[in-house]
């Protein structure tokens, strides 16, 4: 749709009002309802959000060690410019029109630490060096048969799942909630996600979702929108979804992998059929720019505490820097395929990231082995976690936080001001953690020491 009619569709629209959301570091929507008068007033400029949405964590607590606002700037208005190309229809809400925003500085240049924007700083480093970037993000997530309600009655304890047992890829257990299934489909197609597949994943209540692939920012656009679209669908059906990347540790984790290639012309930039695996110099350099940079780099695709515990042998998740062709226990996945399939799996991505972080991270990764012209060391056959000859990941947030802080290639690929920003919201996330008393500490310890 052209801008026009976008605009002539809002104002038509019965509700008199649209929803618009950014995304915060975390990448969780912050958004509001706002008047058709107000959209019609702010559509072509800029509208006022509080900067608080950088300025506290995914709990709302107000961080004490970052410098772009906080009580010492009072959390002022900051200016956001709405995207048209974002536009869609929700369809749970009426066909409601849906915008998704970023922002700007105050003379209307790209907010350094906001992360639809450094994504887009990156996808124009890819343009400028002659590569369209095509991904997808697939997720894994766990459904409950729970509400927010019930949930914060039993303190998040002896949640029931969606079916029972370990059920991956289950015909019978995905017609079990056949209404919640359809209503993904059908829904997320009709708000402009569309899906290559649904399917239940090994695990009580887990699915596993393939977004179809896309050039980059709108394969951003679409994973960060499926996230929290799949929480309202759940919603209507009495279901509680979640996107923690490790629930329980007898369980698999939730992935995030994500799923990439360039291109030029419409041509494959990663397949050449006169190559070894039908891979091109082009994707060798740039796996071997992932292997280099991602353990410096590691908390923009493990965010959480709770994203390394997902990151342990054994539980199709890697641990080490690692890449192979068509193997799962690795890092890096290459699947040379054909010449429109050839393509990178980064398997080190949970379902807890945010999706712009990922696919920035994944991105100027791959791009820095391309500029650099990095070699691609040996692919490993077999199994991947015993393979240490490169080195393992990161074990933990803090471990891999101080990496991130240190790290001269951090900075030059995503500039000082963002690395600093986001390290220290990072730091904050592992003091937070760092004081709790567990319920493994109180097991464990309470009555025998």
């Amino acid at each position: 749709m052209s801008t026009q009619e976008i605009i002539d569709y809002v104002s038509k629209h019965p509700s008199g009002r649209v929803k618009v959301a950014v995304a915060d570091i975390d990448g969780v929507l912050r958004g509001k309802y706002i008047s058709t008068e107000k959209f019609l007033a702010v559509a072509q400029t800029d509208l006022a959000f509080c900067d608080v949405i950088f300025g506290w964590d995914m709990a709302d607590q107000a961080y004490d060690n970052t410098s772009y606002t906080g009580w010492h700037t009072g959390y002022p208005d900051a200016k956001v410019k709405l995207s048209m190309n974002s536009f869609r229809k929700i369809p749970w809400e009426n066909n409601l029109p849906f915008f998704l925003g970023e922002f700007v500085d105050a003379t209307g240049n790209a907010l350094a630490i906001c992360p639809r924007q450094l994504l887009q700083k990156i996808i124009a480093e890819a343009t400028e060096a002659g590569f369209e970037a095509k991904t997808s993000q697939e997720f894994e997530w766990f459904n409950f048969a729970e509400t927010p309600k019930s949930f914060a009655e039993k303190e998040g304890k002896h949640l029931i799942p969606l079916t029972p047992g370990m059920f991956g890829y289950s015909i019978v257990r995905s017609s079990q909630r056949n209404d919640f299934f359809s209503s993904l489909f059908d829904q997320l197609k009709q708000f402009g996600i569309p899906l290559e597949g649904l399917h239940t994943e090994t695990g009580p209540g887990v699915y596993e979702a393939a977004i179809a692939y896309s050039k980059v920012l709108t394969s951003a656009d679409n994973a960060v929108l499926f996230k929290t679209a799949v929480k309202e669908i759940a919603y209507q059906h009495g279901i509680l979804a979640s996107f923690m990347a490790k629930i329980n540790e007898n369980l698999p984790g939730c992935s995030g992998h994500v799923h990439q290639s360039l291109w030029h012309a419409n041509t494959n930039l990663f397949y050449d059929a006169g190559q070894p695996h039908r891979m091109s110099t082009i994707m060798r350099q740039y796996l071997a720019g992932q292997l280099y940079c991602l353990p410096y780099i590691l908390p923009m695709v493990a965010p959480t505490i709770n994203s390394y515990k997902r990151l342990v042998e054994g539980a199709w998740a890697p641990t080490t820097v690692t890449w192979g062709i068509d193997n799962r226990t690795v890092a890096l996945r290459a699947l040379p395929g054909g010449s429109k399939s050839c393509r990178l799996e980064t398997r080190v991505v949970g379902s807890d990231t945010n999706p712009y972080l990922a696919m920035a991270a994944c991105l100027a990764a791959g791009l820095y082995g391309i500029k650099h012209r990095l070699s691609l060391q040996e692919a490993t056959v077999g199994n991947g976690y015993k393979d240490e000859s490169h080195g393992r990941f990161p074990k933990s947030l803090d471990e891999a936080n101080q990496a991130m802080k240190n790290a001269a290639v951090a900075r030059e690929l995503f500039g000082e001001t963002f690395v600093q920003h986001f390290t220290q919201t990072r730091d904050w996330e592992v003091r937070q953690f760092a004081k709790v008393v567990t319920d493994w500490e109180t097991n464990r310890y309470f009555e025998i020491i």
